[in-house]
């Protein structure tokens, strides 16, 4: 059975717009790249390959654009050591009939035209023939009939109030995160995604692939359950906040004498309100979260909760994050419950780099407290309107969502 990161890793070779991998007689990997990492010459291709390789040897190279795949094969003219562990490699695939140059040329020019298309900041959209029936702090939502489209933009919040720019890449991170994870809790429970693949969305999107491609689900149509569910492993926030008033958060006694970032001796459930943008949620205790939802409910949403979040930290705290507190979306189908919206995020949950988590402060972080300790900084009243960003906050937020998703999948490009 593959692994997460072998399904992953196949997935991506078939789905970017450029990639490429090269194995020698062997079938081991010397080179897998995307995008437009290859040097081509008239006399062949340049390789920054994991192996050294010996002057003769025969390389298969296998490259994807879209649905187009082009094999390879050829000699290897030229090899010296490069970077630490990297070796650059000369191939000539004299045998090929077409000009290999000329081949590779039109892909990365078509690559080139399409990613300056992806790759711009995403405010919102208007997709004139869909339906849209949401314009969430995040996400815009349209109906699709049978199905919904979530499209995550690269809008930023801070205290329920969106900011007036967007982060560069921000929403193609958060799905995609959230994508990875939905793998990892598959044997825990379903979720609501259909597809992440735009080629199987109606024809109704077909126009917009270029956008959708990366920040973009097909999901099913559930009852949202209206309760937000925060588990908290650490102590911080409004937790924390909490704690120093009473020495409790939603209800639950703490220990005397934790301090702040305090990892707790057990993860709590610390649900609040779901209220539209705007108006901030309201942190309830469980008896709270029964009255309005039941009882049966209320237990197994608790329990899922507790449950998703042991086993996305332990993960998590093996590619060196901590997951501090998080907060998950249920819904109904039906009469089984399914996880819906985005899941443990750099939105939707605090991220701290376990190498310099030092308890009793703030801690670092790779999610969106950058942004908030600016707007600390700054004195803004948390009020409509926001202030304007500066280019260097828009900069370094962005990069902590990256590294985020660069540490917890392994991955180093986005789709």
């Amino acid at each position: 059975m593959q692994s997460v990161e072998e399904k992953r890793r196949h997935k991506r070779f078939n789905s970017l717009n450029l990639s490429y991998v090269c194995v020698d007689e062997s079938g081991r990997i010397v080179y897998e790249g995307m995008g437009r990492t290859l040097n081509v010459s008239e006399s062949g291709i340049l390789l920054e390959t994991h192996f050294p390789t010996e002057f003769g040897q025969i390389l298969s190279m296998t490259v994807a654009f879209e649905e187009n795949l082009l094999n390879l094969r050829g000699k290897v003219v030229h090899c010296r050591e490069g970077r630490p562990g990297k070796y650059e490699t000369g191939v000539q695939f004299s045998e090929l009939e077409q000009d290999v140059t000329e081949i590779f040329k039109q892909y990365v020019t078509a690559f080139e035209r399409q990613q300056q298309i992806s790759s711009r900041p995403i405010f919102e959209t208007d997709f004139f023939d869909l339906m849209l029936i949401k314009r969430g702090k995040v996400r815009d939502m349209y109906d699709l009939g049978d199905s919904l489209l979530m499209v995550a933009s690269d809008r930023i919040s801070a205290y329920d109030v969106v900011m007036p720019e967007p982060v560069p890449q921000k929403g193609k991170v958060l799905t995609q995160i959230s994508l990875f994870w939905f793998d990892v809790m598959s044997s825990v429970v379903k979720n609501h995604l259909i597809s992440a693949d735009p080629d199987d969305y109606p024809e109704s999107c077909k126009p917009y692939t270029d956008i959708l491609k990366g920040r973009s689900m097909m999901v099913v149509k559930a009852t949202p359950i209206p309760i937000e569910c925060v588990v908290r492993g650490y102590l911080s926030g409004s937790g924390w906040e909490s704690y120093q008033k009473s020495g409790t958060v939603c209800g639950i006694a703490l220990p005397q004498g934790l301090k702040e970032s305090d990892k707790l001796p057990e993860p709590i459930f610390t649900p609040s309100t779901k209220e539209e943008i705007g108006i901030h949620d309201i942190n309830i205790d469980f008896k709270e979260t029964v009255k309005r939802i039941g009882q049966d409910l209320a237990e197994k949403i608790r329990e899922l909760s507790l449950a998703i979040y042991k086993k996305g930290s332990e993960l998590a705290d093996k590619k060196g994050i901590i997951i501090a507190d998080t907060k998950f979306e249920f819904g109904l189908l039906g009469d089984e419950i399914i996880l819906i919206d985005e899941v443990l995020t750099p939105d939707s949950s605090r991220f701290w780099p376990k190498d310099s988590y030092q308890p009793g402060t703030s801690q670092k972080s790779f999610d969106k407290q950058y942004l908030r300790d600016y707007l600390t900084s700054v004195r803004w009243n948390k009020q409509r309107p926001a202030p304007f960003l500066p280019d260097e906050v828009i900069r370094n937020t962005s990069q902590k969502y990256l590294e985020a998703f660069r540490c917890l999948t392994g991955e180093d490009h986005l789709f």
